[in-house]
Order: C-alpha cells, then sequence, then structure tokens
C-alpha cells in the first residue's frame, strides 16, 4: 500500500472519504463540470487494463468449466423446489454508466421484486430502498439462503465476465438508484470508469455487513480506486476465497 500511496501523492491517514451527499467533495463540484481530482484514485495504464482483460476471459473460461457441475446442480434446486426462472437478471449500472443484466441464481419468490410489501414489513421496506438489502430478508427461499450463504448464487456472472461487462475485480455491482442517491457527481463518474467487479473490497472487507447509512460502504467502494492495481486485483482474488468459505455477511 505504501508505494500506490507515494505515486499518487497523498497520505493514507489524511485522505477524507466523501460518505454521502452533502460531503466537502459535493461543495467542491459545479453542477456542470465534474473534476476527478477530487477523488483519490491511482492512475493505471493501458497495459493494466488489457492483462486485466485477458486474465478476465481466461478465469471465467476455466472456472465456468471447472465449477460446471455446481452450476447444474445449483439450477436443478432452484427450478425443482420454488416457481419461476432460474436466473434472475438484476438490472445494474455498468461501465459508461450503461445498464446491464447482471446473473444471479434466483434465489427469492418469484413476485419479491414485483410485490415486495407481501414480505416485507414497513421498517424492511425502508431498509431495503435504502440499502438494496434486508436483514433476515423473508423473500428469500430455502434453497436460495444456502445459494447466498455460499455465494453461489453469483457463480452465473462468470458468463458476465466472459462477454465483457463485468470483471473479475472492481467495484460492486449497483442500480442507478443507488449510484444515484448515495455518491456525488464525481464519485459516479469515477465509478462508472470501471468494470464492475464479482469480487472487491465491499466482497471481501464488508459484504452484506455494512451498509450506506454508516458511510462505510461507500468508502469501500472508493478504497479501490485510490489503490488499484494488478497486485491488489490478484490480492482481492486470494481474500475473497477465505470470506467466502466463512460466510461472513452474506444474506
Amino acid at each position: 500500500m505504501a508505494d500506490s500511496e507515494e505515486q499518487n501523492g497523498f497520505d493514507d491517514a489524511a485522505v477524507v472519504y466523501p460518505y454521502a451527499r452533502g460531503s466537502r467533495y459535493l461543495n467542491q463540484v459545479n453542477e456542470n463540470v465534474v473534476d476527478l481530482d477530487y477523488i483519490p484514485q491511482r492512475k493505471v495504464g493501458r497495459f493494466y487494463f488489457a492483462v486485466k482483460r485477458l486474465f478476465d476471459v481466461v478465469a471465467s473460461s476455466l472456472a465456468i468449466v471447472v465449477l460446471s457441475p455446481v452450476l447444474c446442480a445449483a439450477a436443478l434446486a432452484v427450478k425443482l423446489t420454488s416457481r419461476g426462472p432460474i436466473l434472475f437478471r438484476d438490472k445494474r449500472v455498468g461501465q459508461n454508466g450503461k445498464i446491464i443484466d447482471v446473473l444471479k441464481f434466483r434465489s427469492m419468490y418469484i413476485d419479491s421484486e414485483s410485490n415486495p410489501t407481501k414480505y416485507l414489513s414497513p421498517a424492511q421496506m425502508v431498509e431495503w430502498k435504502r440499502e438494496r438489502k434486508v436483514k433476515n430478508d423473508p423473500r428469500i427461499t430455502k434453497v436460495g439462503r444456502f445459494l447466498r450463504k455460499t455465494s453461489i448464487d453469483e457463480l452465473p456472472q462468470l458468463f458476465n465476465i466472459w462477454i465483457g461487462n463485468m470483471s473479475v475485480v472492481g467495484p460492486r455491482p449497483v442500480t442507478k438508484r443507488e449510484i444515484e442517491e448515495n455518491f456525488t457527481p464525481a464519485e459516479q463518474a469515477v465509478i462508472l470508469s470501471a468494470k464492475p467487479g464479482l469480487t472487491g473490497y465491499w466482497q471481501v472487507y464488508g459484504r452484506s455487513d455494512v451498509s450506506y447509512e454508516s458511510g462505510r460502504r461507500s468508502r469501500l467502494t472508493l478504497d479501490y480506486f485510490a489503490y488499484r492495481s494488478l497486485g491488489l486485483d490478484l490480492e482481492l482474488i486470494l481474500l475473497t476465497i477465505p470470506a467466502v468459505l466463512k460466510g461472513s455477511g452474506a444474506e
């Protein structure tokens, strides 16, 4: 981490990350001008992106082949235990603001998105609208709870990575509403400059244990851009394995 701090010319102890609208960064950004210099970020070049894409293609291809028995078993379990499609296509904001379908094994009842009030209390509805997640969500099926706990529900995103609208490592995929409500215009521009990732700072260090309300969820997203490098990407991939095995923060 020390090398990246020197190259970017800032001391980690002195960095103050914006946590939500109303931060000092928002006041420094003109409504019509987005100044990316306000957000600490490590500069990366074409070599970084070329190697990253090559790794994405090779890694996703191998993972799809090796994990095909798990993918087939999960698909069968979803199909046999609840009504509805096997895959859930989650609309998220991708690179350059393009809306993409992030693939997941369906882990909720079929009407959980269209009719959330059927399952959620008023307090849970507030939490869901703010965080896009709910503690002990009653909309999740029994099979879905296992898939989420083991992160198997996210394995179809390997196809997103192979296609090219996601990466193995990157910021967490977010909805249009999430990014508009929790990040300033300058922060949004930085986040949307990269492909969302299957894993990253949030997935390793936070998962469902952190929230936008506390500010930590926003910070974890921005931390990636402050220190990103091929070495950091590899480190996050390796740290993902024990995080998934422990199941901490997964819901």
